[in-house]
């Protein structure tokens, strides 16, 4: 298997206040995991700036120039109680869109089987209109729909174990059978959605997670819901939205799971990419706010990437 990684050095200069969760540290944990010799077989590559239409795939041009038009010259602003940007973020949004893309490129050209894209900020908390929970554009709901628009996907799967529901993927296709949300993640906890009967066009599938939930849960609900129902859509890709905050280690929830935990569902969303994908996959970084945990959860999801 060849599995890509992408990042960008600007991804770090796309600052947050002082204590925020969503930091810098994130990225440079999984650097400093990422370069253990172990790696040294990924296939490295720097995040492209993505062209600025690429935001309207899963967003309204109206709240682009919104977001853009908020960027400060210097120091920070907010563009809600949770999200906020400085000087260089909307480069790091648009190289965390570009990698969503590329990698996208990347597995339907065959120049790689799968691949990671170790980007901030994180996306699946961003409605088409809206921002939210740390994330300004989806990058997920804008990788699914370039895969559509870009190389003729009929259909494309999204499997999303974050901690927190992703709010803004659902609500970009709520309507739209032609992809496949899948999450897990626990409940009640923000955003407030990721009901098991919020289902959209059929093409929802939450599975909510009381607190304390441990990793053998996890693996049934991935085994007796998730699986089937990729298994039922046979999607043409697979996007993982990663986030790694369901670890036992993350101060913003109350999942217990483990890194092998992440290995395990890696293994198993892999096995439906071979099965109807060619082997598509992307994975996209999204939560993950203990550096300890993140740096072993992201080891343990990309070295069983690279296994196949």
């Amino acid at each position: 298997m060849t599995t890509r990684l992408y990042t960008h050095p600007v991804c770090l200069e796309h600052l947050t206040p002082l204590g925020h969760p969503e930091r810098p540290d994130r990225l440079r944990a999984i650097e400093k995991v990422l370069a253990h010799e172990v790696f040294a077989p990924l296939d490295r590559v720097e995040a492209p700036m993505a062209n600025e239409t690429a935001i309207l795939l899963a967003h309204l041009e109206s709240y682009a120039r919104r977001v853009k038009e908020a960027i400060p010259a210097e120091g920070l602003a907010r563009i809600d109680a949770d999200t906020s940007v400085s000087p260089r973020s909307w480069e790091a949004a648009m190289r965390a869109i570009g990698a969503a893309t590329a990698a996208v490129d990347d597995v339907f050209a065959g120049r790689a089987d799968n691949a990671f894209a170790a980007i901030r900020p994180p996306g699946h908390h961003a409605e088409k209109d809206q921002a939210m929970g740390f994330c300004l554009f989806n990058n997920a709901a804008i990788a699914a729909r370039h895969a559509q628009d870009a190389h003729g996907a009929e259909r494309v799967a999204i499997v999303d174990w974050d901690v927190h529901h992703g709010n803004g993927t659902q609500d970009i296709f709520w309507d739209d059978p032609s992809v496949l949300y899948c999450s897990t993640h626990q409940m009640p906890l923000y955003p407030g959605t990721g009901a098991a009967e919020e289902t959209g066009a059929g093409n929802i599938v939450n599975v909510p997670l009381s607190a304390g939930t441990d990793g053998e849960a996890f693996r049934e609900a991935f085994k007796g819901t998730i699986l089937p129902r990729l298994d039922e859509f046979r999607p043409d890709l697979i996007i993982i939205s990663a986030g790694f905050d369901a670890h036992y280690r993350d101060p913003l929830a109350e999942l217990n799971f483990t890194e092998d935990d992440f290995s395990w569902a890696t293994a198993r969303v892999m096995e439906r990419a071979g099965r109807w994908s060619d082997n598509r996959l992307v994975s996209l970084l999204e939560g993950g706010y203990d550096l300890e945990g993140l740096a072993l959860s992201v080891a343990a999801h990309v070295g069983r990437l690279m296994k196949g």
